[in-house]
């Protein structure tokens, strides 16, 4: 399994619209390297729902359901989508500045590569992360 953490404004779509839909189209991506991102995740790999913008924080778990298909959204044919199904929140949100602060976190991509919409996290950050939502 592969761990990911994707970012939403939460104008946009938010943790608590992805609780309620359960399951999402994850569309609208229009980076070459987020594209690559998605086409990498495989059925049942786990990704922190962040939202960017105003809270800057992971909010919770999302895994994936359905491997990378065209997006509807592009109409230049060159973007794909993966479905999401909500999981569960963490038991506490983890904000940027905490990542940031963290020594252990400092390779993260989501501080080395901050403007990336998907990004891979390994399983060490992964395991990090939600041991800091549980202290």
């Amino acid at each position: 399994m592969n761990y990911w953490l994707v970012k939403s404004e939460p104008s946009s779509y938010s943790w608590s619209q992805m609780q309620k839909d359960k399951i999402s189209p994850w569309d609208g991506v229009r980076n070459y390297q987020a594209r690559n991102n998605l086409r990498n995740m495989k059925l049942g790999d786990v990704a922190f729902f962040y939202h960017s913008n105003q809270e800057k924080a992971i909010k919770g778990l999302i895994k994936v359901v359905k491997e990378y298909y065209p997006d509807h959204t592009d109409e230049s044919g060159r973007f794909d989508m993966v479905d999401f199904e909500y999981v569960s929140s963490l038991e506490r949100s983890i904000s940027l500045a905490e990542i940031k602060q963290n020594e252990n976190l400092q390779d993260i991509a989501l501080v080395k590569q901050s403007r990336l919409s998907v990004m891979p996290i390994s399983a060490n950050e992964y395991n990090l992360i939600m041991a800091l939502s549980k202290a």
